[in-house]
């Protein structure tokens, strides 16, 4: 199981309303859900670079555990 951290951020109310619509949509779960997603494309494209997008970590529903 992957250990999940809080963390608060502070983002403008476009996005927040442009995640809560996807969430309505039923797109994804949760806020939560939505954040988690775009952070993992991001490091996958800026950090572990486009050869290892598919050995990039994925969170999955049942592995996620809040600390």
């Amino acid at each position: 199981m992957i250990c999940l951290k809080l963390v608060t951020v502070k983002m403008p109310e476009l996005y927040v309303k442009a995640i809560d619509e996807l969430v309505k949509e039923e797109k994804f779960t949760n806020r939560s859900e939505v954040i988690r997603i775009a952070v993992r494309e991001l490091l996958k494209r800026e950090l572990w670079g486009e050869t290892l997008l598919e050995e990039a970590p994925s969170l999955k529903a049942d592995e996620l555990v809040e600390a």
